[in-house]
């Protein structure tokens, strides 16, 4: 396949998780919009490696340090959403004002 199709299919998961993380007010589905963006530059990498060089491992190597990096943050934001969600009762990111002063 060409290039130009992973670069548009990129572009379209990164343009879905901007928006997903401008418009929700629900901490999950912020994370899952980034889980998205991640996801394309996933693509990006593999895309970009297998176009400029097609026996090398680089882009696949650094896509499974994205995605670990990915797995790290989803967790560490599952076990932060889930504090939240026990002391407040609610997963809306207006009703957090911890961090304010």
């Amino acid at each position: 396949m060409q290039l130009e199709y992973f670069l548009i299919l990129a572009a379209a998961l990164f343009c879905i998780g901007v928006y997903g993380l401008v418009i929700s007010r629900n901490v999950i589905r912020v994370l899952m919009s980034i889980e998205l963006m991640l996801n394309a530059v996933n693509i990006n990498l593999m895309a970009f490696s297998n176009y400029l060089d097609p026996d090398g491992i680089k882009g696949q190597v650094f896509a499974v340090f994205v995605i670990t990096i990915a797995a790290a943050e989803a967790a560490v934001g599952l076990a932060i959403v889930l504090s939240i969600y026990r002391n407040r009762d609610t997963v809306d990111m207006e009703q957090f004002n911890l961090l304010k002063w």
